[in-house]
């Protein structure tokens, strides 16, 4: 399982990890956790499922929510980095996207994410299309959060 690997590599690393999340809600922290033993290097977690909670909590600038939105690489970046710095994590992993069914527009369809992983030297950002239910959106985003951690500590 994924999540019991890139704990094993966070503890061999010595480094912690923080999460924020929008559209999975919860569904990384709970993957994390797990994992016995997870309290050696997951910090904790933000759902941040309104803008009030970006703006507020993990800083997302007023600009990015109303210029770009909350689902865009932009925001992505600004939690992963907002929840690194909040919770004092090595590494900052956030989530936000359109799980569906509802939600999408024409520019922004339903199953777009974006994943972003803050660390000591810059953000990573990757966006994602998944076609699933809501429930397997959530899913394959959270998979793909603990994924580009797992590729991260690898190298």
């Amino acid at each position: 399982m994924i999540e019991v690997e890139v704990g094993r590599l966070l503890r061999e690393k010595g480094l912690t990890v923080a999460v924020a999340e929008s559209c999975t809600g919860g569904l990384v922290a709970s993957l994390i956790t797990d994992v016995p033993g997870s309290s050696d290097y997951f910090r904790g977690g933000v759902v941040a499922y309104s803008n009030e909670v970006k703006e507020n909590v993990l800083r997302v600038s007023e600009e990015i929510l109303s210029s770009v939105g909350a689902v865009s690489p932009e925001c992505a970046q600004a939690m992963a980095e907002g929840v690194r710095a909040l919770l004092g994590a090595d590494l900052g992993l956030s989530t936000t996207g359109i799980a569906g069914p509802t939600g999408g527009t024409p520019a922004k369809p339903v199953g777009l994410v974006y994943i972003a992983l803050a660390h000591a030297e810059g953000t990573l950002v990757r966006e994602f299309r998944f076609m699933g239910s809501r429930r397997g959106n959530r899913y394959s985003t959270a998979h793909e959060a603990l994924r580009l951690v797992l590729d991260f500590l690898r190298g």
